[in-house]
């Protein structure tokens, strides 16, 4: 269970090192990846933090800790999966009454220079 644990505290400092430098590099947004940064850093403290995830076990009732890891994981990345999904949504109706904006713009505009002739 030991390797498992190193496995994910290994796997976590990837991610948060992937995301730093995504973000240096322009890659990702700041406001998005403090989501990332978030859900790697409580990964890695559970990772780390055998006596914690033995009382989440616990109370769980789970009959073992790396399944708990996997649980936790799997939570906590579904939360942000969805905090994406919402972040998506709202872009992608800003995008359509974006769209209808320009298309009244152009419509006014049109009607303006057929005015002029």
């Amino acid at each position: 269970m030991d390797r498992l644990l190193n496995v994910s505290a290994g796997v976590c400092l990837l991610l948060l090192l992937m995301v730093l430098i995504s973000v240096r590099r322009s890659h990702i947004r700041v406001e998005y990846s403090v989501t990332w940064l978030v859900a790697a850093t409580a990964m890695l403290t559970l990772s780390l933090a055998r006596p914690v995830l033995e009382y989440i076990r616990h109370l769980l009732g789970l009959p073992d800790t790396p399944l708990a890891v996997f649980l936790l994981a799997g939570a906590v990345f579904l939360v942000v999966f969805f905090r994406f999904t919402l972040i998506i949504s709202r872009l992608r109706d800003d995008n359509i009454a974006m769209a209808q904006r320009v298309a009244i713009l152009e419509y006014h505009l049109r009607a303006l220079t057929r005015h002029e002739s």
